[in-house]
């Protein structure tokens, strides 16, 4: 599989590895390697994104759309977030991909401003409720950007869905196999908070909050469960695997294992970021994603 690697960006954090005993250190390190960015107000710009509530098997789901500045021919481009978090986090990726593709930044059910199901739904159950949205908006086909857990839905998606699928990107996807319990999730979700600015605590925090405790902890164990790994094997869309550089929940031997498994799966490397790009470095993800589904087309 090709094995590509970009450019450093303006918004690339200065890092470096570290091992167990930093991980395990506490957050004294999140001004050395977190990015510097804008104030919230500005980073968090819905620019031309705009909300949207549709029922959705009796619920209201939430999402940002952004449909009239991209080319008429283009694609669009779904945006799904990680656990316990809504599209939020993810508008300074989806205001830059705005002008390129048409984009979608749903909440999956029971997250952010979408509405409760009534349970807490498991991968394929919140697969099945992105399939139903997009026919309750008249999205026949489209392409997906996920992070984090929500690369397990697409993946998920893209398995039983072919037909709706057009081209996928997971960027950090989750879980490793070998790391899949409680002790190891631990450890790699502390080694990677010094790559996260205090700013994304403020906007991920009131998404917890949401979500709520049993949502979150429902939502882990079937993280830690979903074998990705064998998923992969069916997805018949091309798919681009990102990984930043120093990400420690999408260890390197997990993400060239997700690319060599897909049938049709390239990985690329940024330099100099870790796990949640989608937020801390939206430029060079964006411009990775854009020219991939450019050039795939």
């Amino acid at each position: 599989m090709p094995r590509v690697a970009t450019q450093p960006s303006p918004l690339s954090v200065p890092g470096r590895r570290w091992g167990l005993a930093l991980g395990l250190g506490g957050c004294g390190d999140e001004e050395r390697f977190a990015p510097q960015l804008p104030s919230r107000e500005e980073w968090l710009d819905r620019g031309p994104l705009t909300p949207r509530l549709i029922e959705v098997n009796g619920v209201s789901l939430h999402a940002l759309e952004a449909t009239e500045a991209a080319p008429a021919d283009a694609t669009p481009l779904v945006l799904i977030h990680g656990s316990g978090l809504s599209g939020r986090y993810m508008i300074p990726t989806a205001r830059e991909l705005a002008p390129h593709f048409p984009v979608y930044v749903p909440d999956l059910p029971g997250y952010g401003d979408s509405g409760d199901p009534g349970r807490v739904l498991n991968i394929p159950q919140l697969a099945d409720w992105l399939v139903a949205w997009m026919d309750a908006i008249g999205l026949e086909r489209a392409s997906f950007l996920g992070n984090s857990f929500g690369c397990q839905v697409i993946v998920d998606l893209a398995m039983r869905y072919p037909e709706r699928t057009e081209r996928l990107v997971l960027q950090g996807p989750t879980t490793p196999p070998d790391e899949r319990s409680t002790f190891w999730q631990f450890i790699r979700w502390r080694q990677n908070e010094p790559y996260n600015p205090e700013m994304l605590g403020e906007v991920t925090m009131p998404e917890y909050g949401k979500a709520g405790l049993w949502r979150m902890i429902r939502s882990y164990v079937f993280q830690v469960t979903d074998p990705i790994e064998e998923k992969v094997r069916e997805i018949e869309a091309p798919t681009l695997v990102i990984r930043g550089e120093h990400d420690p929940i999408t260890h390197q031997a997990f993400a060239e294992l997700l690319a060599d498994r897909l049938p049709r799966g390239e990985l690329l490397i940024l330099p100099d970021v870790a796990h949640t790009l989608v937020f801390t470095a939206p430029v060079p993800l964006a411009e990775a994603t854009r020219a991939y589904l450019e050039e795939t087309a």
